[in-house]
């Protein structure tokens, strides 16, 4: 290992090297996030604009599975098990997926995602739904499970590898945990998607990279269980169940620190999952499928004005601009906050006016420097959503268009660079 702090800027290497962190605040996934920035070297992205194609064809991939048909819904609504959850008939708003036709430019996808989806004291939850839906937008919310179990119950959950209640983040209050429901509730009716976040949160040591397929599988069952029964294990009889059966819906999550995705593909198989965002980062082209898995991962943005390369997430921006401190130089905060929003439009924008790759962006609810990187969302959700031809959906929205494209025409958007605008008669047949 490392003992020399990375600063988040390209390296020319082949191997990549975890370095220590040297302070407590900047955390694990500090170090596991910058790497995940440095994994590119002198690649594609570093190149001008205007290369030849970096992707490869590669071998002829299998015709995309057809989701399986859901029975029709006689409209009435189904409540499961204890009254926690229930079956309100399909999600409505939903985005239509539609083949793209010989020549089209494909739309331009942006999906906004948020790990934990706690409606704590900030509100976070609540804001970026009504603005998602102020904007004719939907996101994913990636539940924490243990967000919705009684800190007294903690010892219901069995963390692999840890002792029974422990997690590596805090429980929720039970004032949380009925504000969280209201607004899972509010969100799915909105046509947002909930995904997992998964539980404990362990990240190095005992985290997901060292779990097995069965140990992810426990993890999984276990968030399943926690929304399943939450009225069984908080005691509110005075809300109603979640409009949703949380195993139809959740059909992909982002395991925390992004760490474990080999053991983790194996495991949701068996679960019928569709999509997996829990890849380290890439470059900005156009998903392929992972064991079967759609591979959505967080991407590389350029960051300050183009010097380097960085993932598309708050946490990386917090570490390359306070070196993980949480609230760094106070006199620093608009500089950072343009910077961030200069990063993810230069990003929007490389693949707008280019190859149309999906623009992923993978955030927290937080308050880090001043909450900077929630405004720089804010302004980015206002900028993007309202342009011509994008659309703003859930990674689920866009795992249903992605199925009903055609083979090759997946094959050939995977061939451009981001920044490439091709004659689209030549790439969509």
């Amino acid at each position: 290992m490392s003992s020399k702090k990375p600063s988040g800027r390209r390296r020319a290497t082949t191997r990549r090297r975890v370095p220590t962190a040297t302070r407590p605040q900047a955390l694990t996934l500090a170090a596991f996030l910058v790497v995940a920035s440095l994994l590119a070297g002198y690649l594609a992205l570093s190149r001008p604009d205007d290369t030849t194609p970096a992707g490869s064809a590669g071998k002829k991939p299998a015709a995309a599975p057809k989701p399986a048909r859901t029975p029709e819904w006689d409209g009435r609504t189904r409540v499961i098990g204890d009254g926690s959850t229930s079956y309100t008939g399909p999600q409505k708003g939903q985005l239509k997926p539609e083949p793209l036709k010989p020549g089209e430019k494909p739309p331009q996808f942006v999906v906004f995602s948020w790990d934990g989806a706690l409606e704590g004291s900030d509100h976070l939850f609540s804001h970026y739904r009504e603005l998602a839906k102020q904007y004719d937008a939907h996101m994913t919310f990636f539940l924490t499970g243990i967000y919705l179990l009684p800190k007294t119950k903690k010892s219901m959950y069995h963390g692999p590898m840890h002792s029974a209640g422990d997690a590596a983040i805090d429980y929720a209050t039970d004032d949380h945990i009925r504000t969280t429901l209201q607004q899972l509730t509010k969100a799915y009716d909105d046509g947002n998607e909930i995904g997992t976040h998964f539980n404990g949160h362990f990240c190095d040591a005992k985290g997901g990279g060292d779990w097995s397929v069965e140990q992810w599988k426990s993890e999984i069952d276990q968030f399943f269980s926690f929304v399943q029964h939450w009225k069984t294990n908080t005691g509110f009889k005075d809300l109603p169940p979640l409009p949703f059966d949380v195993k139809k819906e959740v059909v992909g999550g982002r395991a925390p620190c992004l760490e474990g995705q080999p053991n983790l593909l194996k495991a949701i198989k068996s679960y019928g999952w569709r999509y997996d965002a829990s890849s380290p980062g890439d470059f900005q082209i156009w998903p392929k499928k992972k064991n079967g898995i759609w591979d959505f991962p967080l991407q590389m943005l350029p960051y300050e004005n183009g010097k380097y390369q960085g993932l598309s997430m708050d946490f990386n921006f917090l570490y390359n601009q306070s070196e993980g401190e949480t609230q760094g130089d106070p006199a620093k905060f608009p500089e950072w906050e343009q910077q961030t929003v200069d990063s993810y439009m230069a990003g929007f924008n490389r693949v707008y006016y280019g190859s149309r790759a999906p623009l992923f962006v993978g955030n927290h609810f937080e308050d880090w420097n001043g909450g900077i990187y929630m405004k720089s969302i804010d302004q980015v959700v206002k900028n993007v959503c309202t342009k011509k031809g994008v659309k703003c959906v859930s990674f689920k929205e866009l795992t249903d268009w992605l199925d009903v494209q055609k083979p090759q025409t997946l094959t050939a958007l995977r061939t451009l660079d981001p920044a490439q605008s091709p004659d689209w008669s030549t790439v969509v047949k």
